[in-house]
């Protein structure tokens, strides 16, 4: 099944293995995510499966929200039934904290709109990647953004103990290079973390575990999916 998981991050721990060794592993809690719904290639122009995870309250729900996962008896959809149109499914369940969608394009699912995707879906794999979003850490210098050592302190440098140095390239070829590392915006990207190794999958209690470390704070949401990387 190429449909993989959204999910939160809980944080980090250790675990022993069958074999009596001691893993470092990061305890995600995946799903259960209802699917909502199926593109296809004729209605959307391309084949997707779009999951949720998380429950917003109904009061904090926008209509757009609620009429994603429930008949809401809009204005479109009455025109869409007047005009004699069949209307989508919908997975008539609460609305998600968190919608992402995974590309189907030509491979073969059992998923159906309101079905509940499980940590089951894992039980057989052994190695997943996790995509997240790593901390922000705002506007850093360069010894916290690319590990710089910074200045000597001692006699001669004044003030200037964790800048970054000289940039510039003299007479020839008199500019700065593209790419040069310097300080600037820190985190708060997308990051994908490929071929962990699965080490729990806890059905019942919808928990996750894998091996290592995945981007983002703890309560961070993450996608997990099913990696090509062997």
């Amino acid at each position: 099944m190429p449909v993989g998981l959204l999910g939160r991050k809980v944080g980090m721990t250790q675990v022993y293995v069958e074999s009596g060794e001691l893993e470092v592993v990061t305890v995600i809690e995946a799903g259960p995510c209802p699917v909502l719904q199926l593109k296809t290639e004729d209605r959307d122009g391309y084949e997707a499966v779009q999951i949720g995870f998380g429950k917003k309250p109904r009061r904090l729900a926008a209509r757009s929200e609620r009429g994603r996962v429930a008949n809401i008896n809009g204005r479109v959809q009455k025109q869409k039934l007047e005009a004699g149109e069949e209307l989508l499914p919908k997975a008539d369940c609460e609305p998600p904290v968190y919608v992402r969608e995974f590309r189907t394009e030509g491979e073969e699912h059992s998923c159906e709109v309101g079905q509940d995707l499980t940590v089951a879906v894992f039980a057989e794999q052994s190695c997943v990647d996790v995509i997240g979003t790593s901390k922000g850490r705002g506007f850093a210098g360069v010894m916290k953004r690319h590990n710089f050592q910074g200045q000597r302190a001692t006699h001669g440098v004044k003030r200037v103990h964790r800048h970054g140095g000289s940039i510039g390239m003299s007479a020839d070829p008199a500019r700065v290079f593209k790419g040069t590392r310097m300080a600037g915006r820190y985190g708060g990207v997308q990051i994908t973390v490929r071929n962990l190794k699965v080490v729990k999958a806890d059905e019942g209690n919808n928990i996750l575990l894998v091996r290592g470390a995945i981007p983002g704070p703890n309560g961070g949401m993450v996608i997990i999916r099913h990696t090509n990387k062997y």
